[in-house]
């Protein structure tokens, strides 16, 4: 068996990569706006990015490089998304490696990443002017984490050691960012995860797309899907361990506990909510049902007033045309069952046990529609007046 064990201080852990951030004056107060990770050696790349149909400029120039092509450096920026730019947003960001380049002539195949408002061009000459500012050679991943939050009010980071049955060992971590826009198809959401496990590039892409699936694209903020969702994955294979099964496993503790975090950090949010679909005729539909339920604006504003109005859950899964019937659904918050066939009508009695589950912090509103054996659960959070507020003030 192999056992994995949480460490302290994220990305720091991670052999044959360096990182930091500092301020390069986008973000007010002098709060960290850009951040970097870099190898001395090139490392296998995977990722995934958002399904917008208008994706960012440093997606674009990401996807403009050769497939399978290796890299050293990431550089990261918060406060402007380079989204909506055009040929002149991969412009400024061919810029800025050019200048980069200067002071740092190793690095190949650079990437660069971006969150913030839509619509602006990146200030090259803010940015270029921090990389005076950097310690190329530093580690510190609590200063990395911070170089990315945008409306986030808690940095997002883990670090696992996985120790293997001969001995060896490996590391992964990772850290994200993302509180608003979050309905990830790959949230404002970006994700960088490294490891030093000796892992094959066909298992990064495999195990990269499956864990995603179980992990950023079962959560919902509200609704809405970025410009530049992104989740990096890099390996810099410098344990010389690895084993697909324990990686497989540490990954998905990895992304589950990070989204779960996203969550927690939703904008305005209180409760962190499971949307379970249990026994629809297929997979499809359960995901579908339940997605429609973590999406819901007339849900998510029920949680915030801590109203059990089963109709409104009754409603988004009739809506969302999966097959179920009436009389064969049956809707419970925890394990107080509000709607069944026997039971229509929510007596007194009902009312305040569900009312009791739903001042909790987190919970289960699980739907049973007895249409088949699939099985699957969302994840989403309230909506309250402070999400107004954030949102109506976003760009001051």
């Amino acid at each position: 068996m192999f056992n994995i064990f949480p460490l302290k201080n994220g990305l720091e852990n991670v052999k044959g990569f360096f990182c930091g951030g500092v301020s390069s004056g986008i973000k007010a107060n002098k709060q960290n706006d850009l951040g970097f990770i870099r190898s001395d050696e090139l490392c296998e790349v995977s990722a995934v990015f958002t399904q917008n149909r208008f994706k960012a400029a440093p997606i674009c120039h990401f996807l403009n490089y050769k497939e399978n092509f290796k890299t050293n450096f990431i550089l990261m920026n918060s406060k402007n998304a380079n989204a909506m730019t055009g040929e002149k947003g991969i412009e400024d960001i061919n810029t800025i490696f050019d200048k980069l380049k200067a002071k740092l002539p190793n690095i190949q195949n650079p990437i660069m990443s971006s969150t913030g408002v839509i619509g602006y061009r990146l200030n090259t000459d803010k940015i270029c002017s921090a990389f005076d500012k950097f310690n190329f050679n530093s580690n510190n991943s609590d200063k990395t984490a911070h170089s990315i939050m945008t409306t986030d009010s808690f940095k997002k980071e883990l670090c696992f050691k996985v120790e293997l049955p001969n001995g060896d060992f490996f590391h992964i971590a990772a850290i994200c960012k993302g509180a608003g826009m979050i309905n990830p198809s790959m949230a404002t959401m970006l994700c960088f995860i490294l490891t030093d496990a000796k892992i094959p590039k066909k298992d990064m892409n495999e195990l990269l797309k499956n864990t995603i699936e179980q992990s950023f694209n079962t959560i919902s903020v509200d609704g809405d899907t970025s410009t530049n969702d992104t989740v990096m994955f890099l390996s810099s294979a410098k344990s010389g361990a690895y084993n697909k099964e324990a990686f497989s496993e540490a990954l998905n503790r990895l992304t589950k506990h990070l989204s779960q975090e996203i969550l927690r950090d939703g904008e305005g949010s209180n409760k962190v909510v499971a949307f379970e679909v249990k026994n629809a005729l297929n997979i499809e539909e359960a995901k579908k049902a339940s997605m429609a339920l973590s999406n819901s604006l007339l849900v998510k504003t029920a949680l915030f007033g801590e109203d059990p109005n089963w109709g409104r859950i009754a409603s988004t899964i009739g809506a969302s045309r999966v097959t179920c019937k009436e009389e064969d659904l049956i809707i419970s918050y925890d394990n107080i069952v509000v709607y069944s066939k026997q039971n229509p009508s929510l007596d007194n009695e009902t009312e305040q046990k569900a009312v009791k589950v739903m001042r909790q912090d987190s919970y289960r509103v699980i739907c049973n529609l007895n249409a088949g054996n699939s099985d699957f659960t969302s994840y989403g959070c309230d909506l309250s007046y402070e999400y107004v507020k954030i949102n109506a003030d976003y760009r001051t």
